[in-house]
Parts: C-alpha cells; sequence; structure tokens
C-alpha cells in the first residue's frame, strides 16, 4: 500500500481501494483503545469528539454568523430576502433579529444531538407561526429518526400528521399548502425516496414564482430528509441526491454539519422566502452532540463557512466527510505514528503544510465567492463528497473554479467522491471517501 502516484486508471484504483481497507484499522482506534496506546497509534477524533463540535457555552453562542431571534412585544417579525431587503412577516410572533453579542452570556444552552436540534427547531417554528404544520409518513408518532417525536402531542394532530406512502404526493401537498400561505415543512421518510416528488420539486416548487411573474410563490415551503451513509442503509437508504437538482433553479439546497449547524439553517430554511431541501447526514442524528442554545436563533444560507483557515490547499466539502478530512489532516501531521509503512509515503515536506477547508453548508446555489477567494490565495483545491463523481456538484465546482482562477492554478483541482456504481452494502467502506483516500489526495495535490 503505497501513495505513489499512478499514470493509469486501472491500477490507480486499486490502489485506492487497497488504501481504503487500511482505513478501517486506522479509523477503527478508539481514544479509551489501550491496544492503541501500547502500539503507539494516533488517537483519531470521532464524529463525537470532533474538534468542529462546540462542547462549551462560549463556543456555542459564539457560532460564527449566528443571529438570535428575540421576541418583543413592539416589533414585527423580520426575514431577510437573498437581494438582502427586509421583509415584514405577519405570520410570525412579533420577533426582532439581534447577533450574538456580549449580552448573550445570559442565554442558556443544552446539549443535544442532531436529530433533537432538527426537532427543537421544528418546535420553535409549531410554537411561533400559527400557519405552520409538519407533514410525512409516520411523523405523528416521531418518525424513523425521531426528529418529530412529541410534537403532536403538544401541538395538535392538525399540525403534526401522517401522510399516505407517497412521496409525490407529500410533495404536491406541500407545494399547495405553500402557495395558499401555510407555513409548511414535509418529511420524505429517506432521501433516496425524494426521485418520485422530482417532478412536483423541479416543475412546480422550483418554477412556481417565475411562471406567475411573482405573484404566487412556494417560498412557505420545506423539504427536509435523511441522506448520506449510515453504516448499513446500502443501496436504497445511503444515497446523496444532492447533485439531482442542480439546474432546478429556484431550489435552495441545504446540508447542516452538525446539531447547532442544523438547528439555525433549518430555521433560517423555514423562514426564507424560497423553497429549499434540506437534507440532514443521517449517521449525525446521534452520533454528534454539541451544546446548542436553547433560545431561536438563525445561521446564514447560501454561505460557506471557513472551519480551518490555510495558505497552502483548499479542500470543500459538506456534511459527514469533513469528520473524515479532520482524519486526513491529523494523519497528515503525524503519520509516524501509525507505523512506518504509512510513514514512509508521507512526504516530510507535505507535512506542515498550510490547509484551508470550508463546509460549504448551502450546496445549490454555491457561495463561489468563499471558494473563488480560498483557491486564488492557495492555488491548489480538493473537493470531497459522497455522492457519485460524474455529474456530482464537485464536477461544477471544479468547472468554475478552472475558469475563475485558472492562472493561479498550481495543480489540477482533485475530486475525491463515491464512486459510478449503486451505493453498496458489503462493500460501503471501498465506496466512501475516507481519511486514506483524502490524505493520498492531498499528497497527489501538493507533489504535483
Amino acid at each position: 500500500m503505497r501513495f505513489t502516484r499512478t499514470c493509469s486508471v486501472v491500477p490507480r484504483l486499486a490502489h485506492r481501494f487497497s488504501l481504503t481497507v487500511q482505513t478501517r484499522t486506522i479509523a477503527s482506534v478508539s481514544y479509551k483503545d489501550p491496544v492503541s496506546a501500547t502500539r503507539g497509534l494516533i488517537e483519531l477524533p470521532t464524529l463525537s469528539t470532533s474538534r468542529f463540535l462546540r462542547t462549551t457555552k462560549e463556543d456555542a453562542l459564539a457560532t460564527p454568523g449566528i443571529i438570535f431571534r428575540d421576541d418583543t412585544e413592539d416589533a414585527r417579525a423580520r426575514r431577510v430576502a437573498p437581494d438582502g431587503s427586509e421583509i415584514l412577516d405577519d405570520g410570525m410572533l412579533s420577533s426582532t433579529l439581534t447577533t450574538a453579542s456580549t449580552s448573550d452570556e445570559g442565554r442558556q444552552v443544552k446539549k443535544m444531538n442532531l436529530f433533537q436540534a432538527v426537532r427543537d427547531a421544528q418546535n420553535i417554528m409549531l410554537s411561533k407561526d400559527e400557519t405552520s404544520i409538519i407533514l410525512g409518513e409516520d411523523i405523528a408518532f416521531g418518525g424513523v429518526f425521531r426528529t418529530t417525536q412529541g410534537l403532536a402531542e403538544d401541538h395538535g394532530t392538525d399540525r403534526v400528521f401522517n401522510t399516505p406512502l407517497t412521496e409525490q404526493g407529500i410533495a404536491g401537498f406541500a407545494v399547495g399548502l405553500a402557495v395558499m400561505g401555510q407555513t409548511t415543512v414535509a418529511e420524505i421518510q429517506f432521501a433516496d425516496y425524494i426521485f418520485p416528488a422530482f417532478d412536483q420539486l423541479v416543475n412546480e416548487a422550483a418554477k412556481y414564482r417565475y411562471r406567475s411573474g411573482n405573484e404566487f410563490n412556494v417560498g412557505k415551503m420545506t423539504i427536509r430528509a435523511p441522506c448520506m451513509a449510515v453504516g448499513h442503509g446500502a443501496l436504497y437508504h445511503s444515497q446523496s441526491p444532492e447533485a439531482y437538482f442542480q439546474q432546478a433553479s429556484g431550489l435552495t439546497v441545504v446540508i447542516p454539519r452538525s446539531p447547532i449547524q442544523a438547528k439555525g439553517l433549518l430555521l433560517a430554511s423555514i423562514r426564507d422566502p424560497n423553497p429549499i431541501i434540506f437534507l440532514e447526514p443521517k449517521v449525525l442524528y446521534r452520533a454528534s452532540a454539541e451544546l446548542v442554545p436553547t433560545d431561536d436563533f438563525e445561521l446564514p444560507l447560501r454561505q460557506a463557512e471557513i472551519l480551518q483557515e490555510g495558505q497552502d490547499l483548499t479542500i470543500v466539502s459538506w456534511g459527514t466527510p469533513l469528520y473524515e478530512i479532520e482524519k486526513a489532516l491529523l494523519l497528515l501531521q503525524e503519520p509516524e505514528r501509525l507505523g512506518k509503512d504509512l510513514a514512509g509515503n508521507v512526504p516530510r515536506n507535505t507535512r506542515n503544510i498550510s490547509i484551508e477547508l470550508i463546509d460549504a453548508r448551502t450546496v445549490m446555489p454555491l457561495d463561489f465567492e468563499t471558494i473563488v477567494e480560498s483557491v486564488n490565495k492557495t492555488g491548489r483545491l480538493i473537493i470531497v463528497h459522497e455522492a457519485p463523481r460524474t455529474g456530482g456538484i464537485a464536477g461544477e465546482i471544479a468547472a468554475e473554479i478552472q475558469q475563475r482562477c485558472f492562472s493561479r492554478l498550481e495543480a489540477p483541482i482533485l475530486r475525491l467522491t463515491g464512486w459510478d456504481t449503486p451505493f453498496p452494502l458489503a462493500f460501503e467502506k471501498y465506496y466512501l471517501p475516507d481519511a486514506i483516500r483524502i490524505l493520498d489526495g492531498i499528497i497527489r495535490t501538493m507533489t504535483y
């Protein structure tokens, strides 16, 4: 298993697969594993111990871009349109928007995992917006992942209710409700099943405002769906369908990476004047936990977040792969702690490089300005996502950056993605871009 560069497609494919096998050994190292300590192996972060998670009250309240929506008696609810103008919204209870400041020290936080944060956001919506409803398969008792648990009991079965098993019907019903002024959150039980709803989303929801000359719109509709790999989901419960919506102008697609991000981005999505597809990485539902502010707050849509600043290489991703990138960055710095075989294949002049990591968060439309500014600085770009390579969002990012940053590029743009196959069950670990594949990509990009 070597990190030597290859020119032929077949050897490179086999090379990558062998590296993925090695990753399973690396990734299995536990913080509490006494064997790893005796062997001198590095302690890799997990989905629950990542440094990207905000586990103190101070960090939670200082989340970049956080805006608290405080109730007042003398103000009307406010939303901000994509052009920056303010929208008055009579459907919401009176509130004002305030940015985080030292006065926020008195705010409360609560430990939540991602599904609890999603549930909390929906509870706030139902409590504040009398026109809001939630619909979907089995959601009245909480849904498969319990993201609506207790909401029917708290807010009534006329506002939180089950639908027949028809995704096309769910989306069509949501479109109609939103057009009539209802704030509507519709759950597709798994993102893999969003395809029967495709016509309603791309031909109705996405185009409603345009075809009516802005007389009508579906801005009050949000579609939620669990996405990405979970470890045992196979071909019908593991897919990442975000790329299918790239040509559906009018839709926004959002993918959070953590509980705070999920709550803030979901509340912003619900209140945004555009239809939004909100995809939630399901492996994170219970694996990651943060101290989440209990108050009503929003995070900015259509704006990427720089998780780590750097000077030599830009990596862009979203959702679960961000945590594999974190592992790869640690392995790059200290490969010798995993043994001589790995250390001997990581050039010493790459171990201290400065890497900028960007979480896209909104993948449709993309925040190209943030990515362009970063690549103009670093001269190199890697994009990582779980979805297949062909027709993926990585290809669109690569094309746009090649056009905008061509004279500044020092190496070819690299895409690290899932393979162009159905999502496998037994071979899921081979399919996903893991820490070793990402490490290999970093070395190939930096040594080009």
